[in-house]
């Protein structure tokens, strides 16, 4: 079977690159998320320290990531001057790149490799975690999901470039 071609990926090259700002990562399983200011990428896996690592091999789901730019959007809608990005129970934070653009594109952050899978929609930890609100300010901001394609180190001041579109 052959995978559909991304309608977008023409457009992949115009995309700005960006900067890893924040890296968190959760050993276990409903635990807070721990700062940390570089990890490893593992291919098919996940970050390592991350708990996902080993309960998603393969999966899509690998590694989630959000946007300062969504972030100060959420801030905003909850009447706060900034949100913890711990709080929001993603691993990678960026800013100056158009987060959704990247979705089903290839683009690199330090030395890995990741793909772009999903939309990564709020879930209800986030009116625990922000109060009456928080899923409705996330909503449409929530960022991607992202799996990864190449292993490699990752670092807090990475630049983030999206890569050529792989043939299908």
């Amino acid at each position: 079977m052959t995978k559909r071609r991304n309608p977008l990926d023409r457009y992949a090259s115009d995309i700005a690159p960006g900067e890893l700002t924040w890296i968190g990562v959760r050993p276990k399983r409903r635990e807070p998320l721990e700062s940390v200011s570089s990890t490893r990428a593992v291919a098919t896996l996940g970050l390592e320290g991350d708990h996902r690592m080993v309960k998603t091999p393969g999966s899509g789901r690998q590694v989630s990531i959000i946007s300062e730019e969504f972030i100060a959007q959420a801030a905003h809608f909850l009447g706060r001057d900034s949100i913890d990005p711990g709080l929001l129970r993603r691993n990678l934070v960026v800013k100056g790149v158009n987060l959704n653009a990247l979705r089903r594109q290839r683009f690199q952050i330090g030395s890995a490799v990741f793909e772009a899978t999903q939309l990564c929609h709020p879930c209800a930890r986030m009116e625990e975690n922000l109060g009456k609100g928080g899923v409705a300010a996330m909503l449409g901001h929530g960022g991607l999901c992202a799996k990864i394609i190449e292993s490699g180190e990752v670092a807090v001041g990475d630049a983030i470039s999206v890569l050529p579109p792989m043939d299908h």
